[in-house]
């Protein structure tokens, strides 16, 4: 008979905001163990966020090289070293791992490698990865273990054995012809990586825009940097059959604008959306309830439906950025010691990591249009920022929300050189309530992106009254 072992907390999954909780904890001398079945850090520093920017960086330097020339560096040959890309985003991984042991041991938190599995409220079954079970029982529950790419229920595509964004960074060799299925941020980003590595690409896109979630604009701004660098993008594109093995020959049909049409490729990627990590793991047991979607049932404090057991991140239903799980942390960590944190406030940006980035934060335009909001808009192109003139970075484009009837800045996306960094500055502006007219009005350094903030907002109309 296993004797259970009692923990102040114990969280099951180490992903970003599971493992801060339990170092903050622990350093606070709380007795706190994380269950984790596979991934030491979670899936950020191991399979997603990292490797795949350290693979997009590597994609970057080829690009540059190709294109040196017309900067007045002539680089003769360019060999893309696959093999040599794989080492260098292992060996950051391995740093990785190094800091996330260390950290561990320093919070004095347990990690435990193992499957773990609820039997009865507050209570996990830990089947240790090398052998042997542990009944670990907490006084609160913490769940963070986050989503997996989704395979469509498309007739052949199991089959077929495709890439996920996992399988895609492992490669050691540039495919002759990448098929992606999907045109959200995983799907282009990677897209354009292998790309720029040499591969011929085809991206396969159901719906009329790849990023569905953005604007029009915005959506055709960046499918029009893509198709410049050769990316073929087939939008309204329904996948109906694949055929073939993926990493030898594979073959989608899908029903095109045109009728139906092979898209014939080496390789094939799936990314299609993400589903919660919530499948047998005893939440029923557990008390734990999910919603239509699967994923688990919070309130804006986070807590689930299940007494002391919070949940964080991804598998939460919380926007699928690695930063919303820290802020799903700082939630959880303060709801523990009797605040009234809510998630339900919060200002969430993303950034899209092609080149140039897409970034945005607060409401889009569409978005606005669709919640009945009176709006002035504003766009300025890149090549009207006068950084690009220095750098030719002139693709894309800043575009900025206010209300009608008063100054308040909406929403922001820019699609360009340091996207992400411009948008922060304007959501700071949000988060500080600033008028537009303030950052409109602000001295930014010269020569920077940023600059072209003042002629983007000096462009709105007149407000309504």
């Amino acid at each position: 008979m296993v004797h259970s072992e009692r923990f102040d907390v114990v969280i099951l999954g180490s992903g970003q905001g599971g493992k801060l909780l339990a170092w903050d904890l622990g350093r606070s001398g709380k007795k706190v163990a994380v269950v984790e079945r596979r991934w030491v850090g979670g899936s950020c520093p191991a399979v997603a966020c990292l490797p795949s920017k350290n693979e997009l960086w590597s994609a970057h330097v080829a690009h540059v090289v190709r294109n040196a020339a017309r900067f007045g560096t002539h680089a003769e040959e360019l060999r893309v070293d696959m093999p040599k890309v794989w080492h260098r985003k292992e060996a950051m991984i391995e740093r990785e791992i190094a800091v996330h042991l260390r950290a561990y041991k320093e919070s004095g938190v347990e990690l435990i490698m193992a499957n773990g599995r609820f039997v009865g409220p507050k209570t996990i079954d830990a089947q240790l990865n090398d052998g042997g079970m542990r009944l670990l029982v907490g006084e609160e529950i913490v769940i963070n273990v986050g989503s997996h790419a989704a395979i469509p229920d498309i007739p052949g595509l199991r089959d077929a054995r495709p890439l996920t964004h996992i399988e895609a960074l492992e490669l050691d060799e540039v495919p002759p012809h990448l098929i992606v299925l999907g045109g959200g941020y995983t799907g282009i980003e990677l897209a354009q990586a292998y790309r720029r590595f040499g591969s011929r690409v085809t991206i396969v896109e159901p719906g009329s825009q790849i990023m569905a979630r953005e604007d029009p604009d915005v959506a055709e701004e960046l499918r029009s940097v893509l198709s410049g660098e050769g990316v073929e993008v087939l939008s309204n594109a329904q996948p109906l059959n694949v055929h073939g093995l993926s990493g030898d020959a594979v073959t989608v049909t899908v029903q095109a604008e045109s009728g139906k049409r092979p898209v014939e490729g080496s390789h094939l990627l799936v990314a299609a959306g993400r589903v919660a990590n919530t499948a047998d793991i005893g939440l029923d047991k557990a008390g734990i309830a999910l919603d239509g979607r699967g994923f688990i049932r919070v309130n804006d404090r986070l807590e689930t439906t299940a007494q002391a057991t919070w949940a964080i991140g991804e598998c939460a239903g919380s926007p699928q950025f690695t930063h919303v799980s820290v802020d799903d942390f700082r939630i959880v960590r303060d709801n523990m010691a009797g605040a009234t944190r809510s998630k339900s406030d919060r200002v969430v940006p993303h950034v899209v990591f092609t080149d140039p980035p897409l970034a945005r934060v607060g409401l889009s335009e569409t978005e606005a249009q669709r919640q009945g909001m009176a709006v002035r808009t504003a766009k300025l192109p890149m090549r009207n920022v006068l950084r690009t003139e220095a750098t030719d970075e002139k693709d894309g484009f800043m575009k900025v929300v206010v209300g009608s009837a008063d100054d308040r800045i909406l929403g922001f996306t820019v699609i360009g050189a340091d996207a992400g960094e411009v948008m922060a500055v304007m959501q700071m502006a949000i988060l500080a309530e600033l008028p537009y007219t303030r950052v409109r009005d602000a001295v930014i350094a010269h020569l920077t992106v940023a600059e072209g903030l003042g002629p983007l907002l000096g462009s709105l109309p007149a407000r309504s009254f």
